[in-house]
């Protein structure tokens, strides 16, 4: 049945992306996609009908979702990785039916002028050929590559590194002539893809040779969480001042560039980019910073986890002001022959930064194990197997001034922990 109704909503978005000829952007990469999806939203927004990916809908289904209409929080865990397992599959048919309905409806009715101009797609790439599959449904016309870092998120379903880099170039492959690969120009697995494209090419970053710079990047936080990352963004002698209020970290940077990149894709002079992204606002579980119980300050980066987002989060997490860090670390899964090593690591960053650790998962006891030998106090380091455990010691253990960083892959579930820390109903809804 369901590669039935696979099949089935895969023809009606074809059919939909053929009656309207939106440009297409996608984004892929380790990290970054859904900060860098809503940048691009935030650029394009204001002179154009966009829509983009809600949640992780970034399978061949999730994409064709997206392509015939906009779902509701809800629907979008129908196809999402946050799918309960008890899901009545009923619920799922009616669903479905409900979108070839409405995808067929759309395509014998509606006016060009009603459908989006813009589609903002995420590529997931959980296993080879993913890439392939995706662009097959719908080919980009600019792509966006962010960051694939020294071990990638799913690299357990790789031979290694690089070939995690190879499926995520399949992207920047099939762009047209006409379109613009968009790469981040501080990782050298994503700079390397510009000699594969047909495309303009467009770098974003930090370094030098980065066509769309980042100068002088600051974060100013205030005790109690509210501030801003502020930086200036130099393009082809241009120069223009970027704030992003209630973004905190270089990733946010980088999601901006990107975005950037993408607005001078479609025409934008930097001033109009400028003045677009500050309307930028984090996702939930992507560095958000909260106020938390006890006049804490909860940085809720709790969405997934890699090495490289891990120590871009320890990052921000050393550069509060604080009268103690609290780094709650979950496990960093999918990353197979690189889990001792990528946790080693990770425990001695935090050993570094921060006066407190509480490790949730398996593989977490290696970041405890690490920062005990980086001479950080047994009794500052806290273990538990999984967050239900943890949670009640999380709460009781936050005191006033403290900031605490919540970090760690999906499926650990530290979601609950920011729940706990800010006594919200939940972290926030799905974009």
């Amino acid at each position: 049945m369901g590669s039935i109704i696979e099949k089935v909503i895969s023809v009606i978005a074809k059919a939909t992306l053929w009656r309207f000829s939106p440009t297409i952007i996608g984004v892929t990469g380790s990290v970054g996609k859904t900060s860098t999806k809503l940048a691009i939203a935030a650029v394009l927004s204001p002179d154009h009908r966009i829509r983009y990916a809600k949640g992780n809908l970034n399978s061949r289904l999730g994409l064709a979702m997206t392509i015939i209409g906009d779902w509701s929080r809800e629907e979008c865990r129908l196809v999402s990785h946050d799918t309960p397992a008890g899901q009545k599959k009923t619920q799922k048919l009616y669903f479905w039916i409900k979108v070839a309905v409405l995808g067929v409806w759309q395509i014998l009715t509606l006016r060009s002028s009603q459908y989006p101009e813009v589609l903002i797609l995420e590529y997931g790439a959980d296993k080879p050929g993913d890439i392939r599959r995706l662009t097959k449904l719908a080919c980009p016309n600019i792509g966006v590559v962010t960051a694939i870092g020294d071990v990638p998120a799913h690299v357990e379903k790789y031979e290694n590194p690089e070939d995690v880099a190879r499926e995520k170039s399949r992207l920047i492959d099939v762009l047209p002539p006409s379109g613009f690969a968009i790469l981040n120009a501080d990782d050298a697995n994503v700079l390397g893809m510009a000699r594969r494209s047909r495309a303009q090419v467009l770098t974003y970053g930090f370094s030098a040779e980065a066509a769309l710079r980042v100068v002088g990047f600051e974060t100013r936080i205030d005790v109690g969480g509210a501030g801003n990352s502020s930086f200036k963004l130099e393009y082809g002698g241009g120069m223009v001042p970027i704030k992003l209020p209630q973004a905190f970290g270089r990733a946010h940077a980088y999601a901006a560039a990107a975005a950037a990149a993408v607005g001078v894709g479609f025409n934008m002079n930097l001033i109009r980019i400028s003045e677009a992204i500050s309307l930028y606002q984090p996702a939930p579980g992507r560095m958000r910073v909260l106020r938390g119980i006890k006049n804490a300050t909860i940085l809720d980066d709790a969405y997934n986890a890699s090495p490289v987002s891990v120590r871009n989060g320890l990052e921000v997490l050393a550069a509060m002001p604080a009268k103690r860090r609290v780094a709650v670390l979950g496990d960093m899964r999918e990353i197979g022959k690189f889990t001792l090593s990528a946790h080693e690591g990770i425990g001695k960053i935090a050993a570094e930064v921060a006066d407190e650790i509480v490790c949730v998962g398996e593989s977490s006891k290696i970041i405890a194990e690490a920062a005990r030998k980086a001479k950080m106090k047994p009794a500052h380091i806290h273990h538990f197997d999984d967050i239900d455990s943890a949670l009640d010691f999380i709460g009781n253990m936050v005191l006033e001034g403290d900031v605490v960083l919540v970090k760690g892959s999906h499926s650990v579930g530290l979601e609950k922990a920011v729940v706990e820390l800010t006594r919200l109903e939940s972290t926030g809804p799905v974009v």
